[in-house]
């Protein structure tokens, strides 16, 4: 038994129960949902013994939380690492491959066999993604190492703090001027902008290079607002029906974020070059 945490009970002013306390003394689980699960795998002891729920606590006690046991099976599938410290890590997530899920080959399950263990203590289990790309999708994929790192990355991504960029090779000739979409999304408002980067043609059918910048964050975003509005990206199998098929999958993804890192409080710029399959079809047409 591997102890991760441990904190002495000081001077208290008020009765108060362990689910309750211990969310406010440890570094790694911050939430009363937290708490109450460790507790049901029984990893918080008080004095050695098994903490219950509904336990008092009382001045002087030692309360340990235990290391958990439960390891995550680890994907071997090697990443590209662009960027990792004590806190997060940033990833080029490829494509073909669900971020998370109730699989085993995902990118979750990957990131042990990639990314070096947090030193910091409250550092996550196992490195976790802060958002995901959908399973056709490639590029930049921001990860936590630590508890907070993955609120603060959360946190910023809900009030829409981050910065992200995509491209896709869309069928249509794209207006030489910025779009913004609007259509709703499963009855939710959903905006994203979107910029012609390159007129091309193969055979008959005219293509456009573009880059999208989602200024909400609905599920399926930029696939369905460039379907709706006539411009369908190559590979395409869910909405919309693109008239090419270049058998090299959806031809969206991220290649740049900008944030605020969670620890140093620094602004974070990260950018990644276009996807070879990209350049097969921008450099040849």
């Amino acid at each position: 038994m591997k102890i991760r945490e441990t904190h002495i009970v000081p001077k208290l002013t008020e009765e108060i129960r362990l689910q309750e306390y211990a969310a406010n003394i440890f570094e790694s689980i911050t939430t009363r949902s937290a708490v109450k699960k460790a507790i049901k795998k029984q990893r918080i002891l008080i004095n050695g013994e098994i903490g219950q729920t509904g336990d008092w606590i009382l001045e002087g006690q030692k309360i340990d939380l235990v290391q958990s046991e439960n390891q995550q099976k680890s994907f071997e599938l090697k990443l590209e690492v662009v960027y990792e410290d004590e806190h997060i890590a940033v990833i080029n997530k490829p494509a073909g491959y669900p971020t998370s899920g109730n699989y085993f080959k995902t990118i979750k399950n990957a990131l042990p066999f990639n990314l070096k263990s947090s030193k910091e203590t409250d550092r996550l289990e196992n490195p976790q993604p802060a958002h995901r790309l959908d399973n056709p999708t490639s590029g930049i994929l921001l990860c936590a190492k630590t508890n907070k790192a993955l609120i603060e990355l959360n946190r910023q991504f809900q009030q829409k703090e981050i910065q992200k960029t995509y491209i896709a090779i869309v069928e249509g000739n794209f207006p030489d001027t910025t779009q913004v979409f609007e259509n709703e999304i499963e009855g939710k408002s959903a905006r994203t902008s979107v910029n012609l980067l390159k007129k091309l043609v193969f055979k008959t059918t005219n293509l456009s290079l573009v880059e999208a910048k989602p200024l909400t964050g609905r599920t399926h975003q930029i696939r369905i607002h460039l379907a709706k509005n006539g411009f369908p990206i190559l590979g395409e199998k869910l909405y919309g029906s693109p008239k090419l098929n270049f058998g090299k999958g959806l031809f969206l993804a991220s290649i740049s974020v900008g944030f605020i890192h969670p620890a140093a409080s620094t602004e974070m710029h990260f950018e990644i070059d276009f996807p070879k399959k990209f350049k097969r079809i921008t450099e040849n047409l």
